[in-house]
C-alpha cells in the first residue's frame, strides 16, 4: 500500500456503512484522517459501527442529521447506493464539500494497477473471467468489487507484482476523481438505474467515467455493435480496443470461422467454450482482449475457457443427469436478464419462473419461447406467467410452491437431450431472502435427483 498524506489530519465524513463503508472508514483512520461515519441504523443494531467505534473512530447512527456537516468536513465519501437526490448529498455539495466513493481511495493507495469492468449486463462474468485467466497466465490478479472484497481492502494488500480485476457499477464511477485504470471494459448499456439517475443519458455518463482519466498509454475496450459504448471511445483519449459478435474487428476481439480472434490471431475454437449463449459470447470476447492485452497466453485463454461453467446463480451449469442438463439462472431478476439466458439455448427447453410481482406483464418473453416445451411457475408471478405461457402455445405448464419442486418436476417431465433452466425474470423476496438462496435451493435439489 502506498504511504500518502492526502488525508492526514482531514475532517472525513463516511456516509453509509455496509462493506465497502467500514473499509473506507478504517483505511481513512489508518491513513491519520479524522474520520466520522454516519450510519441510518440504530447504533445497537448496527455491529459495523460498533466495531469501528472500538477502533477510535467517530460514529452517528440512527439518522442522517444535516447539522452533522456544520462540523467542517473537507471531503464526504459516499456508499455507492445512496443517491445524490438524498439530503445529506444534497447539503454536502451546497457546501462545496467533495464526494467521493471507496474506490476512489483504492486507487490512491494501490501500488498496483487496476483492469475496471463495467456495463448493464456481463459484469461479474466478465470480471471473472478476466481474473481467472490471468490467474491461469501467471499474471498475480487480484479480484475485488460486489464479488470479492471491496477495493479498499484489497488495494491495502496489493503490491507492484499484482493486478486488480475489478467490477464497478455507475454508482461507483460517478464519485470518482482520479481513478484511472490500465484497461478499462465497457460491456453494454441498456435502461436501468433510472431511478437513481434519471436519464439513459446520465446512466450512459455514469458508466462512460470508467474512461474519463485514462491517457494514451491505457486501453479502452468497448462494444462496437452499441451507440453508447462506441459514443464512449469516441471520447477517450486511451487506445480503443473494440470487439463484437456481429462484425469482424480486425483492431480488436471478435468471432470468425468458427473461432475466436484477437487481432487477426485465431485464439480457440469456438465450439470448446463452455458458457452457453450469445450474450456470454460478448463477455468472452472483451476478456480475451483485456487479457491479451497483459500478455496471457492462447494456452491459458483456452483452458479457462473449456472449464469455466459461469459465475454461480448466472447461467451457472449445475450438472447432467440421464443426458438432461440443469442451468441455475436465479440472478436473473428481470424480464431483461432471463430474455438473455432463454435465448442461449437452441433445443429443447423447459423454464423454471417466476418471483415477486412488480406489476409488469410478461409478454415480451413470448416470441423467445418458441423452444420451450413446458413451462414450471411460482411465487406471486405464477398466475401471469401462465397466461404468458398458454399465449405462447407451450402445451405443459405446472404451477408449484418454489423452486425444490420446480426443479423435481422439470426432471420428471423431461427426456434425455432437454436443458432445464431457472430463469425466473423476477426478485426473489416474495419467498426468499435473496436470489442466492432462491438459487441455492434449486441446485440442492438438482443434486438430490437419481
Amino acid at each position: 500500500m502506498k504511504q500518502i498524506n492526502d488525508f492526514l489530519r482531514k475532517k472525513v465524513l463516511v456516509l453509509g456503512l455496509a462493506k465497502s463503508g467500514v473499509s473506507a472508514a478504517s483505511l481513512l483512520h489508518k491513513l491519520g484522517a479524522f474520520v466520522t461515519v454516519n450510519d441510518f441504523k440504530p447504533f445497537d443494531e448496527n455491529p459495523e459501527a460498533q466495531g469501528l467505534l472500538e477502533e477510535g473512530i467517530k460514529v452517528v447512527c440512527g439518522s442522517h442529521p444535516i447539522e452533522l456537516l456544520d462540523d467542517g468536513f473537507e471531503l464526504v465519501v459516499k456508499n455507492p447506493g445512496i443517491p445524490y437526490t438524498n439530503p445529506m448529498i444534497q447539503a454536502a455539495l451546497e457546501r462545496n464539500i467533495p464526494i467521493i466513493t471507496e474506490v476512489e481511495l483504492a486507487y490512491k493507495v494501490s501500488e498496483a494497477p487496476f483492469i475496471g469492468i463495467t456495463g448493464t449486463n456481463g459484469k461479474t462474468t466478465t470480471t471473472t473471467l478476466i481474473y481467472e485467466m490471468l490467474k491461469e497466465g501467471g499474471k498475480n490478479p487480484l479480484i475485488a468489487g460486489n464479488i470479492g472484497t471491496v477495493a479498499s481492502g484489497v488495494a491495502q494488500e496489493a503490491t507492484k507484482d499484482h493486478v486488480i480485476v475489478i467490477e464497478l457499477s455507475s454508482f461507483q464511477l460517478m464519485g470518482i476523481k482520479e481513478f484511472r485504470p490500465h484497461i478499462a471494459v465497457f460491456l453494454n448499456l441498456y435502461d436501468a438505474h433510472l431511478d437513481y439517475h434519471g436519464t439513459k443519458e446520465e446512466y450512459g455518463n455514469a458508466k462512460a467515467r470508467i474512461t474519463a482519466n485514462q491517457t494514451n498509454e491505457d486501453y479502452f475496450i468497448y462494444n462496437a455493435g452499441q451507440g453508447e459504448t462506441t459514443a464512449a471511445a469516441k471520447g477517450t483519449s486511451a487506445v480503443s480496443v473494440p470487439f463484437s459478435t456481429d462484425s469482424i474487428q480486425r483492431d480488436g476481439a471478435y468471432a470468425e470461422n468458427g473461432y475466436i480472434c484477437f487481432r487477426g490471431e485465431q485464439i480457440m475454437e469456438m465450439d470448446k467454450v463452455v458458457l452457453p449463449g450469445r450474450h456470454n459470447l460478448e463477455n468472452i470476447l472483451s476478456a480475451v482482449a483485456a487479457v491479451k492485452l497483459y500478455g496471457v497466453s492462447n494456452e491459458a485463454i483456452e483452458k479457462v475457457l473449456t472449464t469455466f461453467g459461469g459465475v454461480k446463480h448466472r447461467t451457472q451449469f449445475v450438472r447432467e443427469l440421464n443426458g438432461r442438463r440443469f442451468y441455475n439462472d436465479s440472478k436473473a431478476t428481470n424480464i431483461l436478464a432471463a430474455s438473455a439466458a432463454i435465448s442461449s439455448f437452441d433445443g429443447p427447453l423447459i423454464l423454471l419462473a417466476g418471483g415477486l410481482d412488480r406489476g409488469n406483464g410478461f409478454d415480451e418473453l413470448i416470441p423467445l419461447l418458441q423452444n420451450v416445451k413446458a413451462m414450471i411457475v411460482f411465487g406471486e408471478t405464477a398466475d401471469k406467467l401462465t397466461e404468458t405461457a398458454k399465449k405462447a402455445g407451450i402445451a405443459i405448464i405446472k404451477h408449484v410452491d418454489n423452486v425444490g419442486v420446480a426443479a423435481r418436476e422439470a426432471y420428471e417431465l423431461s427426456e434425455s437431450g432437454d436443458t432445464i433452466l431457472l430463469s425466473p425474470a423476477c426478485a426473489s423476496w416474495d419467498q426468499y431472502k435473496t436470489f442466492e438462496v432462491r438459487g441455492d435451493m434449486f441446485m440442492d435439489a438438482v443434486h438430490k435427483l437419481k
